[in-house]
């Protein structure tokens, strides 16, 4: 029987980056800090005070 090990620890790289909304690793968003991907922040944007996206 195989023992089965966790993933590895990411220290840098795509894997590192997760959405705080939806806890994805594609398309973050780092700038002002947010953390966010693209789709959660477009939900958002309004109420986080960014005019553009209305």
């Amino acid at each position: 029987m195989a023992k089965i090990k966790p993933p590895k620890q990411r220290k840098f790289g795509k894997g590192t980056l997760r959405c705080r909304r939806c806890g994805t690793h594609e398309a973050i968003i780092r700038k002002y800090g947010l953390m966010l991907c693209r789709r959660c922040f477009r939900e958002v944007a309004e109420q986080l005070g960014f005019k553009k996206y209305f």
